[in-house]
């Protein structure tokens, strides 16, 4: 890994955490609301920045009070839906329309925090639980994600995104 791209995803890591702290209790359990999940974004203009986020995942769900199964749910979620949004990518190059499938695939992936909570019992065990619970919380990312997509692009616009965590030649 180059130094500015090892900076750049430290600075990208540590914000992603900042955000999902400042997001307070709305950041974990039932109301995803989460203002870091915009920077999901960014792998549209980059797949380089899949490790910062990643790794700014791995340390917010630390302080988590569910454990390593947010770890492992919550990391888990956002692994296949960045892989997911980056091999679509291949196929369509409209920025836009990718951050708008990007917030698609988050809300529907939210399914596995939502089995993960019904896994430790918050949920009870009905199904409709379950299904409430990924409705809302599906409903909380794709809203964050919606105006993360406003955000990234105006973003964009000052900072080249795509070639922002590449080293100059």
């Amino acid at each position: 890994m180059k130094v500015k791209m090892l900076a750049t995803s430290g600075v990208l890591a540590a914000l992603y955490v900042i955000l999902t702290l400042l997001s307070g209790p709305f950041a974990y359990g039932w109301a995803q609301f989460r203002l870091s999940e915009m920077m999901n974004h960014l792998v549209v203009y980059n797949k380089k920045y899949f490790p910062a986020i990643i790794i700014g995942v791995i340390v917010a769900n630390l302080f988590s009070a569910n454990g390593v199964l947010d770890l492992v749910f919550g990391v888990g979620q956002s692994v296949v839906s960045l892989a997911l949004v980056i091999f679509i990518g291949k196929f369509i190059k409209n920025k836009i329309l990718l951050m708008a499938i990007n917030t698609a695939v988050f809300g529907v992936t939210m399914c596995f925090v939502a089995y993960e909570l019904k896994i430790i019992g918050v949920l009870g065990s009905a199904n409709l639980a379950f299904g409430l619970a990924w409705f809302y919380m599906a409903l909380g990312e794709m809203a964050v994600m919606a105006i993360g997509m406003l955000v990234i692009h105006l973003l964009n616009k000052r900072v080249n995104l795509t070639t922002a965590i590449e080293e100059q030649k």
